[in-house]
């Protein structure tokens, strides 16, 4: 596996080796022990997939509580996927970062806990795969406006954005900002 360098300290992308031909592709889309030699520690207890049309944005989300790391990775089609800074003490608080996922290269980002994530679907379909540390419990799940001024993540100007009402009506960060535990 190749790391790829993030600005924000804490991320992982990794881009797997894809062993292609006319047949298709293999890939090892997990391995503990590669993502435990760039310092990702955590034990996954539950897998989640979505499969969302072109121009959805999901996000900004996060947990919570213990809060939740997250390996995401898209198996089908491109996304954006999206990371904003949510740990306070951090020189990076409230900074954004962003890499393309994709069903041709496989990379994967490793998010951890402290980071408010999201993403938006470039291609016609795209279906996304992720690991927690932690189970959900929408007691403890939160977020924050994807299109906060304050906050000004890019999103692809060229989409028509499909939004959920729950995204859509959720507070900017900086209402939020003291409660969370990061």
């Amino acid at each position: 596996m190749r790391l790829i360098d993030t600005r924000l300290d804490g991320l992982v992308l990794l881009e797997p080796a894809v062993h292609g031909d006319a047949r298709g592709f293999f890939v090892e889309s997990y391995r503990a022990n590669v993502w435990a030699a760039h310092g990702v520690a955590d034990t996954f207890v539950q897998d989640n997939h979505s499969r969302s049309a072109r121009g959805v944005l999901r996000g900004m989300h996060f947990s919570v509580g213990a809060g939740q790391a997250k390996l995401v990775r898209c198996a089908r089609g491109r996304i954006l996927d999206v990371v904003v800074d949510l740990r306070r003490a951090s020189p990076t608080y409230g900074q954004w970062e962003s890499a393309e996922l994709d069903d041709e290269r496989a990379r994967q980002l490793y998010i951890p806990v402290g980071f408010a994530h999201g993403f938006c679907v470039l291609s016609d379909v795209a279906d996304v795969v992720y690991k927690c540390s932690t189970y959900y419990d929408g007691a403890i799940e939160r977020g924050f406006r994807y299109d906060d001024p304050a906050v000004g993540i890019e999103w692809p100007a060229d989409l028509d954005l499909l939004v959920s009402e729950r995204d859509r009506r959720a507070p900017p960060l900086a209402q939020i900002a003291g409660e969370l535990p990061f």
